[in-house]
């Protein structure tokens, strides 16, 4: 902990982070570019066109939900001291990299209610997703433990 930070301020830029990470993922990566840009799947393709187009809606507003959520910590945060942003930026890569991991290997793989695109070999795609998202969980990790050892 950084001198003079309380536990909650820590577990608080924790949550903002975390929350503010998988909102990012959930808004920006996967809906704004798998599903309107390149259009290769929707949150939930066992029905018709649209019924993955309302589903997507929801799923849209529930990202932007948790992604405003973790700014209003942000901001809950700040106003009562200083950021650890080091730890904050550590809690963003984590929280993306567990929401594509999670969408990754329970969406695409357990439940199947999509894949990341349809008509090609998933393998590659599969191995991108999923070990990307290891990789940002393993850089997200990294930065939180330097962030505990900086304190």
């Amino acid at each position: 902990m950084t001198p003079g930070t309380s536990r909650s301020a820590h577990a608080r830029t924790l949550a903002s982070g975390l929350l503010f990470g998988a909102g990012i993922a959930a808004s920006m990566i996967d809906l704004f570019i798998f599903h309107l840009v390149l259009r290769w799947h929707h949150f939930y393709d066992l029905s018709t066109p649209e019924v993955a187009r309302t589903v997507d809606g929801f799923f849209h507003a529930l990202g932007w939900f948790i992604t405003v959520w973790g700014l209003f910590l942000l901001a809950d945060v700040r106003r009562r001291g200083e950021v650890a942003w080091l730890r904050w930026t550590g809690a963003v890569i984590t929280g993306l990299g567990a929401f594509q991991l999670l969408d990754g290997v329970v969406n695409h793989k357990l439940l199947r209610i999509h894949q990341i695109r349809y008509g090609v070999d998933l393998l590659v795609y599969d191995v991108v997703w999923i070990g990307g998202s290891l990789l940002a969980l393993a850089l997200g990790g990294l930065l939180l433990w330097r962030s505990r050892r900086a304190g």
